[in-house]
């Protein structure tokens, strides 16, 4: 009887599941079939056009197309989500320096021994939400604590954001009704069945002096210090990304129109109010109207630089290269931002499968006594990486595991600078990495921690030797690190909220001196989160969602359209 009982059960999910995915494909040919005729009769005019969709454009777009009476043109330079790369949580790295990366790369730094280093960004449905490593880190008390100082509203405080957080999350851990919310757009879950690896790496933090918390978000993000296993963004096996996640649900709906290979190139103004935008797209230049406001959500490179083209920057900067100036903002495209990071390496004592988003343990630390938020922070790779002069140096393991370290608030500025009028010449990024002094004495204490962390007894039964940096001081260390230094992928800054005179937009995300514009995305951060920018940049679509359903008298549909 046991027998026929399980084989019963056995059937009912295989059924059960055969159900969800006939429902799916179903909804999935009902998407293709109203976004084709969406396209391919596109309006003279949209009531709102976001341009991006990252973590924080699809989350504009969504929340603005809950109101029926809305239509919503997003627009996205690159092309299709729907590729195993991007599918598969465990082949994020093939996306890297494919057509579903701008990779840019940055000038020559003398700071970094003269090298270029890289920076990659999504051009994919979903941008960065799509090729990233899925960790889920909403940012530090201190953040946006500071954010609402900045900005003088109280609205992007801690005690708000929180509440945001648990809003819109679907928390998959251990209950936790304080800081987790369930029932939200975000699948959120600790990575599950995880590599032993990543545990034993919590252990070591501890094992160092650093406490270890039920998971990397909620208590652990008012702490100086924390380790846990990481918040992930997949579900069996499969990303989660932001577009996914907001956007996909409402792609059968008539007031929804998603555009890809759709190239941003200009705004396009009557006096200092923005009309819509311009496109390169199917090699054609087009322009579509806006009836009530566009929304910048190109990330922090392209965001600033569509800017400058349309004639908003430093007005010397635009004068150089014959652009008409339609407002002087001196900040747009200054106060870049990204988390550096230097690889540590070990090879492995017996090899284990990595698993999940092959990065599954997380820990913040301080670099000097007396702070009371982290300036550091580290995320294992279950693979072994490096930069291609330390690879050549020290040798790479065919098997083995990484301490991927970096400095959480880095003092260093860069900026980013046209090299043309033409939205086509591309974008000069001077990242300035490590050109303050405090920003390499943190590098070296985050190396020395992540050694310490590493050769600790509970990683010793992982180890069979440190492959780098080893027992190096002084200059030797200084050169490891210049050499080790690469970008987060969390570039981020540059067109900051603030009110002083390098702020570009002001607490309710508009554009300083403009009609009709605003910008969500990470650029608009006055100073990097701790920890990766995902979650932060989620908030700040909801944040801007917010605002102009409340400024253009759209919650009270919402609020309808989201009861039925």
């Amino acid at each position: 009887m046991k027998e026929n009982i399980e084989d019963e059960s056995f059937e009912d999910e295989c059924e059960n599941g055969q159900r969800e995915t006939d429902s799916r494909d179903v909804f999935a040919e009902r998407v293709h079939s109203n976004q084709h005729q969406l396209t391919a009769e596109l309006r003279h005019q949209y009531d709102f056009i976001v341009c991006g969709s990252g973590s924080s454009g699809s989350v504009v777009a969504r929340r603005l197309a809950e109101n029926p009476d809305v239509s919503v043109l997003l627009l996205e330079a690159g092309g299709t989500d729907d590729v195993p790369s991007v599918i598969a949580a465990n082949q994020w790295p093939m996306n890297l320096g494919t057509d579903r990366d701008w990779s840019f790369q940055g000038q020559p730094n003398p700071h970094v021994n003269g090298r270029s280093l890289p920076f990659s960004m999504g051009r994919v449905l979903g941008g960065g939400s799509s090729i990233n490593v899925m960790v889920w880190a909403r940012g530090h008390k201190h953040d946006w604590d500071l954010f609402a100082a900045e900005a003088n509203d109280p609205a992007w405080s801690y005690e708000s954001v929180l509440k945001l957080y648990r809003c819109l999350e679907d928390w998959h851990g251990a209950p936790d009704p304080m800081y987790r919310g369930t029932g939200g757009p975000v699948f959120v879950q600790p990575a599950p069945d995880p590599n032993p690896l990543a545990p034993a790496t919590v252990e070591a933090a501890r094992s160092v002096g650093i406490p270890t918390f039920e998971n990397p978000n909620g208590r652990m993000m008012e702490a100086a210090k924390g380790a846990a296993i990481s918040d992930v963004r997949v579900c069996n096996g499969k990303r989660e990304s932001i577009f996914r996640s907001y956007v996909f649900p409402y792609m059968d709906r008539p007031n929804l129109t998603v555009l890809t290979q759709a190239l941003v190139t200009r705004l396009t103004f009557q006096g200092k109010r923005v009309t819509g935008v311009e496109i390169a797209y199917r090699d054609a230049i087009y322009q579509i109207g806006v009836a009530v406001e566009v929304v910048l959500s190109l990330g922090a490179i392209h965001t600033p630089k569509v800017l400058m083209q349309s004639g908003i920057g430093d007005e010397a900067e635009l004068r150089r290269w014959g652009i008409p100036l339609v407002q002087h903002l001196p900040g747009v495209g200054q106060n870049f931002q990204d988390h550096v990071a230097f690889d540590c390496v070990w090879e492995y004592q017996d090899a284990i499968a990595p698993r999940n988003n092959l990065s599954e343990a997380i820990f913040f630390s301080t670099s000097q006594s007396g702070l009371d938020n982290p300036d550091l922070f580290v995320c294992q790779a279950e693979v072994p990486k490096s930069s291609a002069e330390n690879a050549a140096r020290f040798g790479l393991p065919a098997a083995g595991w990484t301490l991927f370290g970096a400095v959480a608030q880095p003092k260093s500025r860069g900026c980013l600078r046209l090299t043309g009028a033409n939205p086509s010449d591309p974008i000069l990024i001077d990242a300035n990495t490590l050109s303050e002094p405090d920003d390499l004495k943190a590098a070296i204490a985050c190396v020395e921690l992540c050694r310490d962390v590493g050769n600790s007894a509970p990683l010793r039964p992982f180890v069979r030797r440190e492959v780098m940096p080893g027992n190096l001081t002084g200059a030797e260390l200084e050169r490891f690190i210049r050499d080790a230094a690469t970008s987060f992928w969390h570039e981020t800054c540059t067109a900051k909220m603030g009110r002083d005179s390098m702020s570009v937009v002001d607490s309710n995300l508009r554009v300083y001196g403009i009609d009709n514009l605003r910008i969500a995305d990470g650029s608009i951060l006055p100073r990097i989160t701790t920890g990766n920018t995902m979650a932060p940049c989620v908030i700040i679509g909801e944040r801007a969602a917010e605002i102009l359903q409340l400024e253009h008298q759209l919650q009270t549909s919402l609020q309808t359209t989201s009861a039925a």
